[in-house]
């Protein structure tokens, strides 16, 4: 595993701005506004060849200024503990504050690196600020501008030197798990639960997550990376421009995952905004699984879960494919089944069918229905192949690839997945035009070029 580095410091000083600057990437919201971040958010960083993992962690409050702060708090003293180095970063514009005196505190006599790094220091003009900061008893303090990349060569110098060497794992073992879904029908909920900690900010109020927050579990072997996002209501309600800011982020992570967990509220039952998420995940081809949370809340009898999962299918044809599971994620009524879901549909979805086998199906399928005429003349299957995975992608070779009708398209991919095992993954249909003697058509090729043969043997 990477060695981990904890960014810490009061609201605003620049936490994000700093983690973004690392990792190369902006996974990590910026807005003026103090308290954007509230969960521990998970990046990759590298420097002088050295790769380690950074945490962005929650503005350091005390409780009564914020009614997320007592969280807050133990989310940054996790990240502190969890860490192989920390970085505390402090404002060289605001000075010296009593939050900070309480994080120096907290640091103070850790066995593990410590830096102090003074941010908004945009140049040598600057530096005298931090004269300040030593009254805090610090000795070796970095002047920094993460916005301008001001002294940051220097502070990752010294950060990647007192950094363990370990070997990092590769990325490519993880399957990728976004968990989707309307506001507070329990996302950080159910990842708490499926990693056995307080990874997550989890309360009441809509709109707690506003990271796309990645948490990483290992469960026999095997390593899934949860990413939990930002809940996503009806275009209509979303205003603040945090909010929205939020949204876009929880689409994106769709775009990075390999499964999606859509999150309904079984409580509240199947709305119209659940099926639109469905409907995101859809377009952007994830491996879904559609989880009915808060189970433990509906009244049910022997028929309830066939009812709910009949109800969904029905809602969302579109993922007719997609398995259905009953949960709850405040009693873990079932949430470790989630995982040999995830594997199954993720060996389906990662799946490659040979080219042999793809044509004999297709063979069988033109036989068992003949494709349709197109101006009076019949459509005909060269052959076929599988392109990618990830979602399996199949082309299919045709005379007339714009005649064929979404219903035998439909009944090919059918084929396709009762054959080949495909029967819980988005599977994608293309058609080129080929031609070619060989085809698929429903009927003997073999008998047209016998005749064909026949005419010139003559001819001589």
């Amino acid at each position: 595993m990477k060695p981990i580095v904890a960014i810490v410091g009061r609201p605003n000083v620049g936490k994000s701005t700093l983690f973004n600057r690392i990792t190369k990437s902006r996974n990590a919201l910026v807005d003026d506004i103090p308290g954007v971040t509230r969960d521990r958010n998970y990046g990759d960083g590298e420097w002088n060849g050295i790769a380690f993992t950074v945490v962005d962690t929650g503005g350091f409050l005390p409780e009564d200024a914020d009614p997320f702060a007592g969280q807050i708090q133990f989310q940054v003293r996790q990240a502190i503990q969890d860490a192989d180095a920390v970085l505390l970063l402090l404002d060289g514009i605001s000075g010296v504050s009593p939050f900070d005196r309480e994080l120096v505190e907290q640091v103070r006599g850790l066995d593990k690196p410590v830096f102090f790094a003074v941010n908004k220091i945009d140049g040598p003009e600057k530096e005298p600020d931090l004269f300040e900061f030593h009254a805090l008893g610090i000795d070796a303090l970095h002047p920094l501008s993460a916005a301008h990349r001001y002294g940051l060569n220097d502070l990752l110098d010294n950060l990647v030197s007192a950094l363990p060497r370990v070997t990092a794992p590769d990325s490519a073992d993880r399957i990728h798990v976004a968990v989707v879904g309307r506001p507070n029908v329990g996302k950080s909920s159910l990842i708490n639960s499926l990693s056995g900690q307080e990874r997550l900010v989890v309360s009441d109020v809509p709109g707690t997550t506003r990271d796309a927050v990645d948490t990483e579990v290992k469960v026999d072997g095997q390593t899934y990376r949860f990413v939990d996002t930002a809940g996503i209501r009806r275009k209509s309600r979303v205003s603040r421009r945090l909010e929205k800011f939020s949204v876009i982020k929880a689409l994106r992570s769709l775009d990075r995952c390999d499964v999606a967990l859509i999150v309904i509220d079984a409580a509240e039952g199947i709305t119209d905004q659940d099926i639109t998420i469905a409907g995101y995940a859809h377009q952007r081809r994830c491996g879904c699984i559609f989880l009915l949370n808060k189970w433990d809340l509906v009244e049910k009898d022997t028929h309830s879960v066939n009812r709910f999962s009949e109800r969904v299918r029905t809602r969302a044809r579109f993922l007719h494919f997609a398995p259905v599971l009953t949960l709850s994620a405040k009693t873990q009524l079932r949430t470790m089944r989630i995982f040999g879901i995830v594997d199954r549909v993720y060996a389906q979805y990662a799946s490659r069918i040979p080219t042999g086998e793809v044509n004999r199906i297709l063979e069988r399928a033109v036989q068992r229905k003949s494709p349709p005429l197109h101006k009076g003349k019949r459509l005909k299957f060269y052959y076929a192949t599988q392109v990618t995975a990830r979602p399996p992608t199949f082309v299919f070779f045709v005379n007339y690839p714009e005649a064929v009708h979404f219903s035998y398209q439909r009944y090919l991919v059918n084929r396709l997945r009762e054959e080949a095992g495909l029967d819980e993954t988005p599977v994608r249909a293309l058609f080129r035009l080929r031609t070619g003697r060989i085809a698929f058509d429903g009927r003997k090729s073999g008998g047209a070029r016998q005749k064909s043969g026949s005419r010139r043997r003559k001819k001589s």
